[in-house]
């Protein structure tokens, strides 16, 4: 499965960081595809090949209800002829939500587990009781992370022919950040910016998969947790779009290149370094979050 587009690199022109004596560049990883975006598509790339290959007609994967990967699996079953099937955390959303209903238009069958359950997925009793009916299928971990999507996400950088100090991306699973250390020059480093509250649990997941210590989390930037945003982080979402033409969804890639941005300030790199910053994808969010924003009478995106 080759690679739909050649996957932009765009740099970022700012008084402030002319100010700073940065050079930062966005790996625009959110334009190879219009529905399999950003680390998405590069997750799924390699479990597809194996898939096909090993003749599964069925693709099982997991995720909550706003979920990117829930949509991309959704979108890459239909075009590349795979019944999928979600299991969905928490309650049935009827009416389906913007995510659910694009994934069910894709062809995608859900089941609904409640989140205790739901804790339990990768045991060999929930498989048994929620999947067993299930034939022929191919397990896709929540967030897409395994070693073959690692190995997808070792090829982001591999275009980019200018040097760089850093790059940058956000972290749900762990399974891109790994991908991104694995693909680094011994100069390089890598700094992940988790999603999620608490996510100190992530570096060991990453080191089950890196090759080397050339890398960082920073987990000061989840803004309460996992989807939680306040009006600051809107407002930085909206204006970076406006200014740099970029659009950035709330959950990730808004509070990684918050973040970045705060960093700078601070003057946490040294002048003259260039920043490569990967672009995650996870516009398809945008929808949903709009609905809550519109809910708590905040701006929309």
């Amino acid at each position: 499965m080759y690679l739909p587009v050649k996957v932009p690199l765009q740099e970022i022109r700012d008084p402030f960081l002319e100010e700073k004596s940065l050079h930062v560049f966005v790996k625009r990883e959110d334009l190879i595809h219009e529905k399999i975006s950003g680390n998405k598509w590069r997750k799924l790339v390699y479990n597809l090949q194996y898939a096909k290959a090993q003749q599964f007609s069925t693709l099982v994967t997991f995720g909550g209800a706003f979920s990117n990967h829930i949509a991309a699996t959704a979108a890459a079953g239909k075009e590349f002829g795979f019944k999928t099937i979600g299991v969905i955390r928490g309650e049935e959303y009827l009416p389906l939500n913007s995510t659910l209903h694009y994934a069910s238009a894709c062809g995608m069958e859900f089941r609904y587990v409640n989140r205790s359950a739901y804790r339990e997925k990768s045991s060999r009793e929930f498989q048994e009781k929620y999947l067993s009916d299930i034939q022929d299928y191919y397990l896709i971990p929540e967030g897409g992370t395994n070693e073959l999507a690692v190995q997808g996400c070792e090829e982001i950088l591999a275009d980019i022919e200018l040097d760089f100090d850093v790059v940058c991306c956000a972290c749900g699973t762990g399974g891109t950040i790994s991908g991104l250390i694995n693909s680094l020059k011994p100069h390089q480093k890598a700094i992940g910016f988790p999603a999620l509250k608490g996510a100190g649990f992530l570096a060991e997941e990453i080191d089950k998969y890196v090759r080397n210590s050339q890398w960082s989390l920073n987990l000061d930037y989840h803004f309460g947790g996992y989807a939680k945003v306040n009006e600051n982080l809107i407002d930085f979402v909206n204006r970076f779009k406006v200014k740099h033409k970029i659009p950035l969804d709330p959950i990730y890639t808004g509070k990684m290149m918050f973040g970045l941005w705060d960093l700078i300030e601070k003057d946490y790199f040294r002048r003259g370094s260039t920043i490569i910053v990967v672009h995650t994808g996870g516009l398809q969010g945008i929808v949903g979050m709009n609905e809550r924003l519109k809910n708590k009478g905040l701006q929309i995106l």
